[in-house]
């Protein structure tokens, strides 16, 4: 029997069968993993950098021929909270699958200039890591240094390969501007580590790697995501209708695709209304799509009156009144009708292109 829950996911990671193609991107950064190749990823924010990387981790991992470990920047306000993270993602994802259990904890703290205070939540049994603030700076960016030469040393010890994926990397900035020359004088000396390096402020993080005069000059390959071509995302959406008892016509497809241009979480958000509209055993059509529209920009309110609001205050020209639909506001045309769609609902238009150009 069919599963009958929204197989559409938009949001968090998206995994397994909800990651939506980037097949040659996913091929790409896989081997590129396995072969200990530094790698830096640009983005905007909600194009899928993040469900790639774990994508291209799942299938490394599932072998096993990389062990990952990840760690997000846009969560660590301070080094010792940098520190914190590192010292989590390595004991979990790296020294739980090489040591034993005695030897794990001694294996990630002991060389350590500064000891961390180790927690066990009771419900899960998990580990927590932290640093206690107040440290002497250079006792802490000891700690931070042992912490990013252990992968390294604790896979050399066991023949194995790691990677590390560094998530919003650009704020490496904010917490310290000498943090990039000091991971990038331990990583140049980490050949079978693969360094990943996540960014949506694509600003910052061109200034990281391509500016001559930056430590990270020209130490990884660079890859831009764009948008995903409607030719590779149409089979995807008709096949996780088909997998739930549902159809999704090929025109009504490439309908969403023209609303979304292919922006992946746009994408993924009207799917998954066209898809809470359309019954069991039915198929889409132009009045379900229509609704979906409706459904997404209801919504989605709160975003676009921000946006609206921001742009009114961006702007120095006089507005003698109110525009009269969205497609005024950015200035876009509404895409070709979808069969069946009416064009009565202006204030869909440009709802992918809207939400590319802020987020």
């Amino acid at each position: 029997m069919a599963d009958d829950r929204n197989p559409f996911n938009f949001g968090d990671i998206a995994l397994d069968a909800g990651f939506a193609d980037r097949r040659q991107e996913l091929a790409e950064l896989t081997a590129d993993i396995r072969n200990g190749q530094n790698v830096v990823v640009f983005a905007p924010r909600r194009y899928g950098k993040s469900s790639l990387v774990w994508r291209a981790a799942q299938s490394l991992v599932a072998r096993p021929e990389v062990l990952v470990a990840q760690v997000d920047l846009m969560l660590t306000a301070t080094k010792e909270q940098l520190a914190a993270a590192l010292a989590k993602a390595i004991y979990e994802e790296i020294a739980t699958p090489l040591f034993r259990v005695r030897e794990r904890m001694t294996q990630v703290v002991s060389g350590l200039r500064i000891a961390p205070v180790v927690t066990v939540d009771p419900q899960t049994g998990e580990l927590g890591f932290s640093f206690r603030a107040g440290h002497e700076r250079a006792d802490v960016d000891a700690t931070l240094e042992a912490l990013f030469e252990l992968p390294a040393r604790l896979a050399a010890s066991r023949g194995k390969r790691v990677a590390i994926v560094f998530d919003e990397f650009q704020e490496i900035l904010s917490l310290d501007p000498r943090l990039p020359s000091m991971m990038r004088s331990i990583f140049q000396t980490q050949p079978d580590v693969a360094h990943v390096y996540l960014g949506s402020k694509r600003s910052l993080m061109r200034r990281l790697f391509n500016d001559k005069n930056e430590p990270f000059w020209r130490s990884a390959k660079q890859v831009e995501l764009g948008l995903i071509p409607a030719d590779e995302f149409a089979p995807f959406l008709v096949e996780r209708f088909e997998g739930t008892n549902r159809r999704l016509p090929a025109a009504i497809a490439d309908g969403v695709l023209a609303w979304t241009g292919g922006h992946p979480y746009a994408t993924q958000e009207l799917a998954y209304a066209l898809w809470d509209e359309t019954p069991r055993g039915r198929a889409a059509n132009g009045e379900t799509l229509a609704r979906a529209l409706d459904a997404v920009l209801r919504s989605e309110n709160a975003h676009f009156t921000l946006v609206w609001c921001c742009k009114r205050s961006r702007s120095s020209r006089p507005r003698a009144s109110r525009p009269r639909s969205t497609a005024t506001v950015t200035g876009c045309p509404a895409p070709r009708a979808s069969p069946g769609l009416s064009r009565r609902s202006s204030r869909t238009r440009c709802f992918g292109r809207r939400r590319r150009a802020h987020t």
